[in-house]
């Protein structure tokens, strides 16, 4: 199996087999790495349970690691356990977080990740991390969406693999702010030598991120990812949770108020107010351009993750380069969509929808969605 970076194309270097083979931790090894799992080491918590930080020794480097221990009372368990280290002890990309290894002792089942300092995407969004610029995001939203295309046709094995759980709380940050995508737990498998791969399986995942289709069907293809990274991009522009229950339940979706947004014209009012400034109107029209393609109802006129990260380049290399014109006093200049005070987005106000009887196709969909899914976790999990 080769291992692959950067672009998505395979390394001219072959893993070693000791990158392929998944380590058994003893027990002793994390608790000792987790002092008896003290609570002051817990740097996130998920479905999944508890993630601690601790140091242990990988090979003969004593490394810094994210340490991911199963809650007994989660309703996840053995299957998507053994699915993580099936998947990422298979599986070696610059833009997947890496598994050290795994320890399963009498009802412990642990993971042992490589730790990401920077926490994850949602953090920087809708948490207290630090606000990221508008080029941070772009770059973060290309290697996510790397990650995702060597998932999908790049792994130079004779599957692919369908995440089933693409959202912003499982996109890690590197320390220098690469994007990682975590928690393998729900992904299938499928053939790469078919150009629509289709598992029938039961609905998973995170509700504001599922894929209609899959969500109505069962049938999981790659371009239900797909879906699920176009919320990702919103999420990203708008700095909008995918489900905010504090609304009204037929605004609750963030897939729904920024399409309506988009559709009555109002493009300036999705824009996180703390990135406006940045933005070309050139550049905003793409990206958003590139994510209503992903939230496309029919799978088959969605865009390959390949086709993404095309896309999302260009967008990178348009803004970098309009920048790159304008001195830091000017620009100022690019914020084309100045708003009344009241209007600011903070992230959390919302432009009215249409009333129930409009689209009411599409509103009972997502509220029978929202009914039936609960909310997953952050962090590892």
């Amino acid at each position: 199996m080769l291992a692959a970076c950067g672009d998505g194309k395979e390394s001219d270097h072959p893993s070693t087999e000791s990158s392929q083979t998944c380590r058994k931790f003893e027990f002793s090894e994390i608790l000792l790495a987790t002092d008896n799992f003290d609570e002051s080491l817990v740097i996130g918590k998920g479905g999944f349970g508890k993630v601690f930080k601790g140091k242990i020794i990988n090979g003969s480097s004593l490394v810094v690691a994210a340490i991911k221990r199963l809650d007994s009372m989660s309703t996840q368990g053995a299957t998507e356990f053994w699915a993580e280290v099936e998947m990422l002890s298979k599986l070696h990309h610059c833009h997947l977080v890496s598994l050290f290894g795994y320890c399963n002792y009498e009802k412990e089942m642990i993971l042992i990740y490589e730790y990401m300092p920077n926490g994850t995407l949602e953090d920087h969004l809708h948490k207290l991390g630090t606000p990221l610029t508008w080029l941070q995001r772009l770059k973060i939203c290309i290697g996510a969406a790397r990650g995702l295309d060597y998932l999908h046709t790049r792994t130079g094995i004779e599957f692919g693999v369908i995440h089933r759980d693409v959202k912003s709380s499982n996109i890690l940050l590197h320390e220098r702010w690469a994007a990682k995508i975590s928690d393998f737990g729900l992904s299938k498998i499928g053939p790469t030598n078919q150009i629509s791969t289709t598992v029938i399986t039961g609905v998973k995942g995170t509700f504001g991120y599922f894929d209609p289709n899959y969500f109505t069907t069962g049938k999981l293809t790659r371009k239900s990812d797909v879906y699920a990274f176009g919320v990702v991009l919103l999420e990203v522009l708008c700095r909008k949770r995918a489900v905010d229950r504090s609304l009204d339940e037929d605004h609750w979706g963030l897939v729904m108020w920024a399409q309506e947004s988009i559709k009555e014209g109002n493009l300036k009012y999705i824009i996180d107010s703390g990135i406006r400034g940045q933005i070309s109107t050139k550049c905003l029209k793409e990206f958003v351009q590139i994510a209503e393609k992903c939230l496309l109802r029919n799978p088959k006129l969605r865009p390959t993750m390949a086709e993404i990260v095309v896309g999302l380049n260009s967008v990178l290399a348009s803004e970098e380069k309009t920048s790159s014109f304008l001195p830091p006093d000017d620009r100022k200049k690019l914020d084309i969509f100045p708003l009344p005070s009241n209007g600011e987005n903070s992230g959390r106000t919302v432009v009215p929808l249409p009333s129930k009887g409009e689209n009411s196709g599409v509103h009972s969909t997502c509220g029978r969605m929202f009914a039936q899914q609960s909310k997953a976790a952050s962090y590892y999990g």
